[in-house]
């Protein structure tokens, strides 16, 4: 029998049997009941090809098991293997296939020595399986289990945003003080991080072990960040949330909010009274009011700090006094970035994060955009050598006629070339949609300010196309940030900025970003590129324009191939007891009260000493005028130039950034095109037909192979005047293309000779259409508009070529004379 019945008279009795769905708080998701899995990586033309789960198991509000079914016709090896994807994506221990007659058991956890995988005589009962899942008791693990997910508006979590809060409620109720989540930029950990204060708040936690309501504070760095939390919080009573500003805590006479529950700030604000997110070009230093410390060290429960990797826990920053301060909190990172030197000390202060969720995961899974790259190199100004037909406006003294200029050298303001910038707009306005907005980010906040205003002259879109966001703009840069993220404003489609927009800000329709500086590690590339990552309708890709060669610092190895596994118990996440345990207090993690540490100047922690004013011009910030060689290129230079950009354009396929020609030769790969067809007669049969055209490049899009990533080989090979059709039996087999006109005056004559005249008109007229355009318009998704632009409407075609009907009948019909060609 097929799957459908085997299901319904062999596999959902025996599920009954054992009490699933009878069982109290026992329950049976099934495809049917629509549980969606991922929605499957996005695709440009064809339907998406998501994961659905067969049978979600659930008791006590836990997701506790997985079955995959098959027909009673085939093995029950069919399904093992994507029963242990299911359950590994889900964090699931245990998973099984069946097809009815069998069952195959799997234990995503086995220990070496136990039971791994093999049959078993029936699926346990709900109880069974909980205390196989769950062999130790656990209080608070199990009451945050029974708390339900908030779903207000219909929202349900994701299965990784369930998987990290479920991962940080694990190790609450284990008592680990110290979590860390990392999730790329773009999959919600601020929804994640409410639903996690929603349970501890729910089932009144509190680091004293329970009975009253908890103290929560969400610590950001930047204004918008802490606002965009407070507004994503607002499922809870707004009487229990307090957004700690200054402009407030001077409206309450100089006091800190201390009678609601979750409190939301930056930590300027927490340190010295600051609202600012970043310090200003034109800044000064202003006074210091330290309004944490009105705060008992032990008032907060719970911290949630956000975008921790941005030096939170290095001993000497900022953010590590708060932590320090409030030492007695349990204390959440949220990064979207994984370990690296360079953010080292976040991963030694909080340990190994409990959960991971890489920027490739969710690509394939379909929650984030995927991306492609166009790096732009030009000989003479990437790397600049003075040239005699230059001008040198100042700096003469400075300049090295021998030396090479890097890229390094313009970004810390040793050499500036005008020019340089100019042309390198004019590449990005002339390769771009002027209608996509886009992200530009710049070596300073200066620059941001010339590039837009380069931007603006050489677009001619109107004064505010493009804007400057920056940390100089205030209130009003704020502004036009909102304007942008308004997906019904267009206006202003492009922003350029320095370091302000690297993270935190949630632009759903960002089509490009364009690098006009150096990104000098991984870590801050990734949060870039963030910015476009996020899903919008029809938005299948982002481009990256890069003009300064970061795309080769893109693919990262470990964080696109994440969780990685636990060198001691093997398992991820670690599971085991076996971590370097304290020397003092002999546990793991330390249970030891640290020493208060001090300043070795003022004595205090955290230090007072006031900022040291520059040994040179007195000032803070310094005012030294800055040396700088500033040059204006030769006529014959900037022609020169001009001719000299090159492109190179890199697309995602398989989870790495690869050229065209790369792509190509996966796809003349003698096991590639053969998965679509056997042969070119096949190929050219299923060609023939509209219907089964469309299923070919539904298939090879599902498989990497997309329409847009085909097209743009067909132009390197500069094949655009002929039918996509000779570009892959090019590839397959070889063969010689032939331009579209000429497959149509080979084949005109016999595709008309039993045609009536109205029927001959009609089609030369799409064969016209499909000269110009292409294959594209032989579709049977584009008849309605052929119709309409040959006839005006559907009855005056009808009164020509008849009912519609026979219409469809001539059109797919003349294409198989059209590709015997």
């Amino acid at each position: 029998m097929n799957e459908s019945d085997t299901r319904l008279k062999k596999i959902d009795p025996a599920l009954k049997a054992a009490g699933w769905g009878v069982v109290e708080g026992s329950d049976i998701f099934t495809e049917q009941r629509a549980y969606l899995l991922t929605p499957g990586r996005i695709v440009t033309k064809a339907k998406r090809n998501p994961d659905k789960i067969d049978y979600l198991l659930t008791y006590k509000g836990v997701k506790i098991g997985i079955i995959e079914a098959k027909k009673d016709e085939l093995d029950v090896s069919a399904g093992v293997e994507q029963a242990k994807k299911y359950a590994k994506a889900m964090n699931i221990r245990f998973t099984y296939s069946t097809n009815g007659d069998k069952i195959w058991a799997i234990d995503m956890e086995a220990k070496p020595g136990d039971f791994t995988e093999g049959f078993v005589e029936r699926f346990p009962t709900p109880d069974e399986l909980w205390t196989m899942t769950f062999p130790d008791n656990n209080e608070w693990r199990d009451k945050f289990n029974l708390e339900p997910f908030n779903r207000d508006g219909g929202k349900m979590p994701r299965y990784y945003q369930e998987n990290a809060v479920n991962a940080v409620l694990e190790a609450v109720s284990r008592k680990v003080d110290r979590i860390l989540l990392t999730l790329a930029t773009g999959t919600g950990k601020t929804y994640i991080a409410f639903q996690i204060c929603w349970k501890l708040m729910q089932t009144k936690w509190n680091r004293e072990g329970g009975g009253r309501i908890s103290h929560i504070l969400f610590l950001a760095d930047r204004n918008i960040l802490a606002d965009q939390a407070f507004n994503a919080f607002g499922a809870f009573d707004q009487n229990a949330l307090a957004r700690i500003t200054p402009k407030e805590i001077r409206k309450n006479g100089g006091k800190v909010p201390m009678g609601q529950s979750i409190y939301f700030t930056i930590f300027q604000t927490m340190l010295c009274g600051s609202d600012g997110e970043e310090i200003s070009e034109s800044g000064t230093e202003a006074e210091k009011i330290e309004y944490y410390k009105q705060y008992p060290q032990d008032f907060f429960d719970f911290i949630i700090i956000d975008e921790c990797h941005r030096g939170g826990a290095n001993d000497e920053s900022e953010w590590r006094k708060l932590m320090d301060y409030f030492q007695p909190a349990y204390q959440l990172g949220l990064t979207a970035t994984p370990r690296r030197t360079i953010n080292g000390d976040t991963y030694k202060y909080f340990g190994e994060p409990v959960y991971q969720y890489s920027l490739k995961q969710g690509i394939e899974d379909g929650y984030l955009t995927p991306y492609r790259v166009k790096s732009c190199t030009n000989q003479i100004i990437d790397e600049y050598v003075y040239d005699e037909q230059d001008k040198i406006v100042r700096g003469e003294d400075l300049l090295d006629k021998d030396k090479t200029y890097d890229e390094k050298d313009f970004y810390h303001g040793k050499i500036k070339i005008r020019e340089r910038d100019e042309l390198r707009v004019s590449e990005f306005l002339e390769s771009a949609n002027p209608d996509e907005k886009a992200i530009v980010f710049c070596a300073t906040q200066n620059h941001a300010m010339q590039v837009r205003d380069m931007i603006n002259s050489q677009a001619k879109r109107g004064i505010n196309y493009c804007v400057r966001v920056t940390a100089d703009d205030g209130n009003e840069g704020e502004a036009q940030l909102r304007q942008f993220q308004d997906n019904e404003k267009t206006i202003p489609t492009i922003l350029t900025t320095s370091q302000k927009l690297s993270t935190g800000v949630d632009a759903q329709n960002v089509r490009n970003i364009v690098l006009m500086r150096p990104v000098d590690n991984m870590i801050e590339f990734k949060q870039i590129i963030g910015r476009g990552t996020r899903l919008f309708d029809d938005k299948y890709y982002f481009t990256i324009y890069d003009f300064v060669g970061a795309y080769k610092k893109f693919y990262d190895d470990e964080w696109d191939n994440p969780n990685p596994v636990c060198p001691i118990c093997e398992k991820y996440p670690c599971e085991c007891d076996k971590h370097p345990k304290c020397p003092k207090c002999g546990k793991w993690p330390c249970e030891c009260k640290r020493p208060p540490r001090t300043c070795p100047v003022c004595g205090k922690w955290p230090c007072i000493c006031p900022p040291k004013k520059c040994p040179v011009c007195g000032n803070l910030p310094c005012t030294c005028p800055k040396d700088v060689i500033e040059i204006e290129l030769g006529d014959g230079r900037k022609a020169t130039i001009k001719k000299d950009f090159e492109w190179e354009e890199r697309i995602m396929y398989d989870g790495k950034l690869i050229t065209l020609k790369e792509f190509v030769d996966v796809l003349v790969n003698n096991e590639t095109l053969p998965r679509f067809f056997k042969d070119d007669e096949d190929l050219r049969t299923q060609w023939q037909n509209p219907e089964t055209r469309k299923a070919l490049l539904e298939k090879m899009d599902h498989d990497g192979f997309s329409l847009d990533k085909l097209l743009k080989v067909q132009e390197m090979l500069n094949y655009e005047k002929c039918d996509l059709l000779d570009v892959l039996e090019y590839l397959a087999y070889q063969t010689t293309p032939i331009e579209r006109e000429q497959r149509v005056a080979i084949s005109r004559s016999e595709i008309t000779a039993e045609l009536n005249t109205n029927q001959t008109e009609f089609v030369n007229f799409v064969l016209d259409q499909y000269i110009q355009q292409g294959y594209t318009e032989l579709s049977m998704e584009n008849l309605p508009e052929l119709i309409k632009l040959k006839y005006g409407t559907i009855n005056d075609a009808k009164a020509e070529l008849g009912p519609l009907g026979e219409i469809s009948k001539v059109f797919v019909g003349f294409q198989k004379g059209l590709y015997a060609a």
